[in-house]
């Protein structure tokens, strides 16, 4: 079936304005246009492309290596006057570390792996007086001295060591299995502060089991003496380790069967939150992968994550532990605001009635747990300087709040001091807390306005302020040493641009540091006078800037790891526009690429493509350095044969807030497939495109869309290929579906309208699927099955790859040419 598309765009896009300064850029990108409302072209400013260079599919897919080996995972030396970076070993995954000076030239040089100890202290902890950092390198803890950079060895063994902190009296804490310690510095005396146990508390004297074992104790004085002694030579030792101080003290029993989740140890030392679950095995309801292509010759079984349809509710129980009593202290949920409400309630009541039955609530305790310590980077359970108060960041397992709350220590209670509820899912992302320096006070990120923003809550006075609003994200917030100011990450002044901005922890005007217009991280110098910059535009790979700490000051770069061969080859320039949506007033942010030679009255329209990044939630259309380089090769050789090429962030994608971020809620594949039709018909409009020549491709999520969008909205795309494609939603994973569709088991219309295989009788158009084999993520169960609901419905305009070795990221270049040379032919015999 072929269809004309006629979409009523809207005339007016947003209208937030930009920065008023002349962007300062001496690095891979600026952009021309001052509205955010206007296409933003990006504009080389180093190299010398050759514009008559065939752009060839053997290179852009070859090992990346001839593009760059960009600095990774850059950090300040101890002194600020050396910087040291991760650099991907040429022609090898292995990363080494480089250092470089600021005044030095070239890229800097290897750490000797006999050195790498006295370097290793990027993730160090500081002590108050901020002159001495611990760290852990290669499961040791070692001290660096930050006056004079002397190095000193903790430990030397084969156990591994987390959980570093300095406590008050200036000792350090580390973590061995689940055994804490204390180091005295001056002298080296370690001591074991608390040793957790996941089994029940020892009796010397079992209670007689049965009725014989009862008469046997009451009838023999042999075994009442027994029993006489093992409970003297017990409770001596309980009371060696209460009374004398040589001995260690005695371990926490936190029950047999329980797994630790989380735990944080006080900077006092006297106290301890322990989480403990379940253990979540996955024996029994775990999957197995056959690996065809081995060592050995032979078919081998690989364990695999469980789906969400077999998931089992995590819950947290919370202990708050008096290590000098040994008293532990269970804390009760209930006094969180919503700890029993049946937030599923309208889901719940639609899907029993589409069964023809009577849903009945019932208020009763949800699954809670502890926030996973990667969205919460700040920490989870986060103390105050002197350990004499504690936050921690809970979330239910359902997905729809988040809660901060405070420890009352002396009654063993939760007091709540914000909650976030959402009735799609909170997110994984923005969720940074910790308190302020010498106050009753916390500070945190939240998206309660949509867009993350950084509060600071008053628990004196039980008050929450913003301290910055708008709609923009912020992220990756640091707090300065004199506790005064935030630094931060946003991308205040356009969707697509990430530069770091300031603002005073009192609130106030937020302070625009940096001028790059492209994808911008930061580090601050130890003396906090520099920033340490990572920056990347569209058409440069990340490389490392140092800036003045103040605005719009010079920048100066460090490294150049770019390779001549890339700059000189014809890079397209992709414009950042706005498409008008037709379902929502926010534009869709895309990228645009036309061919050099572009002609918008050509009589003939121009074939397109237009390109569904993967993640859902991920952010593509940006100014930045894509993390689909290949994708961006291969775009730039479509506009060489003819094409306009199209990349878009659809509603679910990262970047745009929390409501662009939900709409996907219960219905994923509905609004994005909307926005695919919008953004083709833009193409039509403004860019010359023939709609009934236009093509689409993605992976994951994106190979997800390219089926929806061609299940669903048969001539929308002439072919299409859906790459390591998501079928049907109720086999992935728990952690990112149930956020999005709830369980299977809740809401299985929610599963039905979201899953492509439900749909596959809309086929009508060219389809290819490509499928890793022993892909661990997105089963290659997914395209199988799909395949064989094709068969069964008689389809025949589709074909399969398969790739016996990749996983769902591809790592060989054979297996990149080989996918993306079945890409261009179903383009060229379709489009063409």
């Amino acid at each position: 079936m072929k269809r004309k598309i006629t979409i009523a765009i809207a005339a007016a896009l947003m209208t937030v304005a930009c920065a008023s300064s002349e962007p300062m850029n001496q690095t891979g990108a600026s952009y021309s246009s001052p509205s955010q409302t206007e296409p933003r072209t990006l504009t080389r400013v180093t190299g010398t492309p050759d514009s008559e260079q065939a752009i060839r599919m053997t290179q852009i897919m070859a090992n990346p290596d001839w593009i760059a080996r960009s600095p990774e995972n850059a950090y300040w030396s101890w002194d600020g006057r050396t910087v040291l970076f991760d650099r991907k070993r040429e022609g090898s995954p292995q990363r080494d570390l480089f250092i470089r000076g600021l005044t030095d030239g070239g890229n800097g040089e290897r750490v000797a792996l006999a050195d790498l100890h006295q370097h290793a202290y990027r993730d160090g902890i500081k002590n108050s007086d901020r002159n001495l950092k611990a760290y852990v390198f290669e499961r040791n803890v070692f001290v660096l001295d930050r006056e004079t950079g002397a190095v000193t060895q903790i430990t030397r063994d084969s156990s591994n060591k987390s959980e570093l902190q300095f406590l008050t009296d200036g000792r350090l804490s580390y973590r061995s299995g689940n055994d804490f310690y204390a180091v005295n510095l001056r002298n080296g005396f370690t001591e074991l502060l608390v040793s957790l146990q996941t089994q029940d508390a020892p009796v010397a004297v079992q209670a007689p089991t049965d009725i014989l074992a009862q008469e046997e104790i009451e009838l023999i004085e042999w075994t009442q003496v027994q029993r006489r002694n093992r409970q003297e030579r017990f409770d001596d030792q309980q009371r060696m380790h209460a009374e004398n101080p040589s001995v260690a003290p005695a371990p926490i029993f936190l029950g047999r069967n329980k797994q630790i989740a989380e735990v944080s140890l006080s900077p006092a030392g006297d106290r301890m939150v322990v989480a403990v679950q379940d253990p979540q095995t996955w024996r029994g309801d775990s999957d197995v992968m056959p690996r065809y292509v081995t060592e050995t010759g032979r078919i081998e079984n690989q364990d695999v994550r469980r789906r969400v349809a077999d998931a089992k509710p995590v819950h947290h129980t919370l202990y708050l532990i008096d290590l000098n009593s040994g008293e532990k202290t269970e804390l009760s949920y209930e006094t969180l605001p919503g700890w029993d409400e049946d937030v599923l309630k309208s889901v719940r009541e639609e899907n029993y009635a589409a069964r023809g039955e009577t849903y009945v609530s019932e208020r009763k305790p949800r699954a809670i747990n502890v926030m996973q310590r990667w969205s919460a980077p700040e920490g989870n359970i986060v103390w105050n300087d002197d350990g004499s108060a504690v936050a921690i960041m809970l979330r239910a397992w359902d997905n729809k709040d988040r809660w901060i709350a405070t420890i009352d220590l002396e009654r063993g209670r939760l007091q709540n001091q914000d909650r976030l509820h959402d009735y799609a899912w909170i997110n994984r992302d923005f969720n940074a807390f910790n308190w302020l320096p010498n106050s009753n006070k916390i500070w945190f990120l939240s998206e309660g306005s949509n867009y993350s923003h950084i509060y600071v809550r008053d628990l004196d006075a039980q008050s929450t302020r913003a301290v910055t609003s708008g709609r923009y994200l912020v992220d990756h917030v640091t707090l300065n040493q004199a506790g005064d100011t935030f630094y931060f990450q946003a991308n205040k002044e356009h969707p697509g641009i990430f530069e770091i901005y300031r603002v005073p922890v009192a609130g106030g005007d937020v302070e625009r540091l940096t001028y790059l217009e492209g994808i911008t991280q930061y580090r601050l110098s130890p003396d906090e006078s520099q920033l340490l910059l990572t920056h990347s535009s569209a058409l440069l790979p990340p490389e490392l800037y140092v800036q003045d700490n103040r605005a719009n000051a010079s920048v100066t770069r460090l490294t150049e790891t770019v390779s001549d061969e890339f700059l000189a080859l014809p890079w397209p320039e992709p414009e950042l526009i706005g498409v008008p949506s037709s379902h929502v007033e926010d534009p869709i942010w895309s990228r645009v690429y036309v061919p050099d030679d572009f002609d918008p009255d050509r009589a003939e329209g121009y074939p397109a493509v237009v390109f569904i990044h993967g993640a859902g939630y991920l952010q593509n259309a940006h100014a930045g350095w894509s993390q689909y380089f290949r994708e961006f090769m291969f775009h730039s050789k479509l506009t060489q044969q003819g094409y306009v090429v199209l990349d878009l962030d659809f509603r679910g994608s990262a970047g745009y807030g929390r409501d662009w971020r939900t709409a996907v809620y219960r219905q994923m594949g509905t609004p994005e497939v909307e926005d695919l039709v919008d953004v083709v018909a833009w193409m039509g409009e403004h860019r010359n495109v023939d709609v009934e020549r236009v093509g689409t491709y993605g992976g994951s999520y994106g190979g997800f869309l390219t089926f929806m969008a061609l299940f669903k909205e048969p001539g929308l795309f002439k072919a299409g290929a859906a790459l390591r494609p998501v079928t049907d939603w109720a086999h992935y994973n728990t952690g990112y579906t149930s956020n999005i569709l709830n369980l299977p088991q809740d809401d299985m219309i929610a599963y039905r309208r979201s899953s492509p295989i439900y749909f596959a009788e809309g086929l009508e158009d060219a389809l290819l699927i490509s499928a890793p084999m022993v892909d661990a993520n997105v089963f290659f169960q997914d395209s199988v099955r799909l395949v064989q609901r094709l068969i069964e419905l008689e389809k025949e305009n589709f074909e399969t790859a398969i790739f016996p070795v990749e996983d769902h990221g591809f790592v060989e270049p054979s297996s990149w040419l080989d996918q993306y040379r079945r890409i261009y032919k179903l383009f060229e015999d379709n489009l063409k």
